[in-house]
């Protein structure tokens, strides 16, 4: 079976940084949670594609194979440290109040040194940490491929973040709200660098581009980590496009395989077997096909549709690079080539950019963690609270950043700072068997997620999360299948193109009081607004005239089949059915044939909040034509 090894699963309550978890919140498996945590997700379980379906079957750790067992550890004892080793040779030492930080991250550099230039997914180095309390000051950087972080248990091995100086955000926005991304910088750099922020555990390339190194040198505590990873994403390294034969204006559309590169871009960077991201610029066109224009806001020159890609060949005599799956967009030249005018004046180029440096390889496993409360902040006071009790903390648990083939699994996540476990573009994914609890930021600026941003191709299966904002899949996430969690917040298409996720046999059921509006501190809805007036449903789609705001309107055929939803309506109510029929596929943002913007009488919404109950079936955005008589369109077989 493609799950955990035999993990040892929260049983009790969990004190840590804040006091007991609040009534009602389950630990894994316990009573209470339905989030199925033996399902067989393995290759042999999966149901071949579905004809006129996305297909999800390569979906998880290496496209649906096991997650690594004990016979894939590198059996050379210095490329595995076992406790005593820990405590030794890094002075990392359970329950004595020492920062264990630094000790930490010497061991992972150590392997990262030794024993990942020679690793593989059969040949993992392991770190395994004690039972006990470990502290942590800073972010620790899990930058080494093939590693395995594993403790003893999540009801046995702490790790307890209290983010240092350093570390902490220095610069808060004009109201306090929240961290000011663009006065939190060093020279080139920007604080929006370290985006989506800092956390506890980062998976990310530490590489400097060259054309940064003096900055880096130069940059105070507080700052470096800025430059870090940025050869990846700053134009380093992406190609510029040119239009495909016969097509004007567009490099290549969607169904295609070859991208066509500028005659003079170079392709050093790109690889056979490596991974690629295509990046379509966004345009007014663009804009108008979300419902998303024309707008009081900004438009942004960026690029909103993107996939991360397996090179599959690299013709440098016709200037072409072939991708492993068919495109999901078109591929404009840039902005203006399918004939819109330019966005702020600016002419904004696509790029096919490869991914120099990714962390592959890395599993966390069997343990919990936790952020410090902030002085007078107790956990009472953050639950069902969607504000940012300590805006200047708003760490992650988990980040993961130009990263593939990872996973985690039998973790306990017990107030984090922001995200419990959040990504910026990853592939593969596999996170699995682990328990969210508790964020002490959930308000303005997006924060208190189970955050999947430009995510494809992952597997999130036999979650349990407790008092989060959102479970959000955002910015062009596709491919991804969430099955057999137990969440009590929304599932949140939050906006940006995110395509072809389906989402199946879950459990949420969310209660009245999960609403932007019950705050008490730094409170704002999507886009920096402020709270609306609305409660949350189950499901949340973004519409192009609200969404425009931070990215534009869902994107097509996100899929919700034989889940079990319902929704409190108001205060002291009853839990009420939602899309409740467990044979029908619902597709959203299609009409059968192409994206369709979810609309009312024909004219299309331009805000979810109060119309979460209308009829969008019947041509009016949600496609409700296919049924299938099988427990899931992913596997074979269901267990519960």
């Amino acid at each position: 079976m493609n799950r955990t090894r035999a993990v040892a699963l929260v049983t009790a309550t969990l004190c840590v940084a804040g006091g007991l978890m609040a009534s009602g919140q389950a630990a894994i498996g316990a009573a209470g949670s339905h989030a199925l945590t033996t399902l067989d997700t393995s290759a042999a379980n999966r149901r071949a594609p579905i004809a006129g379906l996305y297909d999800w079957s390569k979906a998880g750790f290496r496209g649906g194979q096991n997650l690594p067992g004990a016979g894939d550890i590198n059996p050379s004892a210095s490329c595995q440290i076992a406790p005593a080793q820990l405590a030794s040779t890094y002075k990392v030492k359970p329950d004595d109040g020492v920062d264990d930080t630094n000790g930490i991250q010497a061991a992972i550099d150590k392997l990262h040194k030794d024993c990942s230039p020679s690793g593989s997914y059969t040949k993992l180095s392991l770190i395994t940490f004690p039972a006990g309390q470990l502290d942590v000051t800073h972010e620790i950087h899990v930058d080494a491929n093939y590693l395995v972080l594993r403790g003893a248990g999540a009801d046995r091995t702490k790790f307890v973040y209290a983010p240092d100086k350093n570390t902490q955000y220095d610069v808060l926005t004009p109201d306090g709200d929240q961290w000011d991304q663009g006065n939190m910088g060093y020279d080139d750099a920007s604080g929006g660098w370290l985006w989506p922020g800092r956390g506890l555990f980062r998976v990310q390339s530490r590489q400097v581009d060259p054309s940064y190194a003096s900055e880096y040198k130069s940059a105070p505590a507080n700052r470096k980590d800025e430059f870090e990873g940025t050869i990846n994403v700053h134009w380093k390294a992406g190609a510029k496009l040119r239009a495909k034969p016969g097509d004007t204006g567009f490099a290549a559309r969607t169904g295609d395989k070859v991208v066509y590169l500028d005659t003079s871009a170079k392709t050093s960077a790109m690889k056979v077997g490596g991974f690629i991201n295509i990046r379509a610029a966004n345009s007014i066109n663009f804009y108008k096909s979300m419902n998303a224009y024309p707008t009081t806001w900004p438009l942004e020159n960026l690029h909103m549709r993107q996939q991360w890609f397996t090179i599959t060949a690299i013709d440098t005599k016709n200037h072409t690079v072939s991708i492993d799956k068919p495109l999901e967009y078109d591929v404009p030249v840039d902005s203006t080539s399918d004939g819109s005018a330019p966005i702020d004046g600016t002419v904004y180029a696509s790029k096919a950019s490869p991914i120099v440096d990714p962390i592959v390889g890395v599993g966390f496993e069997n343990f919990s963690y936790t952020q410090v409360a902030p002085p007078g902040v107790t956990q009472a006071q953050a639950k069902d609270n969607y504000g940012n009790l300590a805006p200047s903390l708003a760490m992650q648990g988990i980040v993961f950043k130009w990263a593939a083939n990872d996973w985690v699994t039998g973790i306990h996540a017990i107030m984090t700072g922001s995200h419990p476990i959040v990504t910026e573009e990853a592939k593969n994914l596999q996170i699995v068997d682990n328990e969210l609890d508790g964020s002490w930021n959930k308000g303005k600026g997006g924060n208190g997620y189970f955050r999947g941003s430009r995510v494809w191709d992952s597997l999130y299966a036999g979650n349990t999360t407790r008092d989060l904002r959102h479970f959000t899949f955002q910015w062009s996430a596709s491919g991804n299948v969430v099955i057999g969690n137990d969440i009590d917040s929304d599932f949140n298409i939050h906006g940006g193109y995110e395509r072809n996720n389906l989402f199946e046999n879950n459990t949420n059921a969310v209660s009245f009081a999960h609403r932007s509006g019950n705050c008490t501190a730094h409170c704002g809805d999507e886009g920096n607004q402020p709270p609306d007036d609305s409660t949350w449903f189950p499901i949340y789609w973004s519409t192009g005239q609200k969404a425009v705001k931070w990215s534009g309107s869902s994107g097509p055929r996100n899929v919700f089949f034989n889940n079990t939803m319902t929704k409190q309506v108001t205060a002291g109510a009853a839990f009420t059915p939602y899309y409740p029929d467990h044979s029908t596929i619902y597709q959203f943002g299609w009409d059968g044939k192409a994206f369709h913007h979810l609309d009312i009488g024909g004219k299309p919404i331009v805000d979810w909040a109060h119309n979460e109950q209308a009829d969008y079936t019947h041509g009016h955005g949600v496609d409700d034509t296919r049924t299938d008589s099988g427990p899931s369109l992913f596997l074979k077989t269901v267990t519960k």
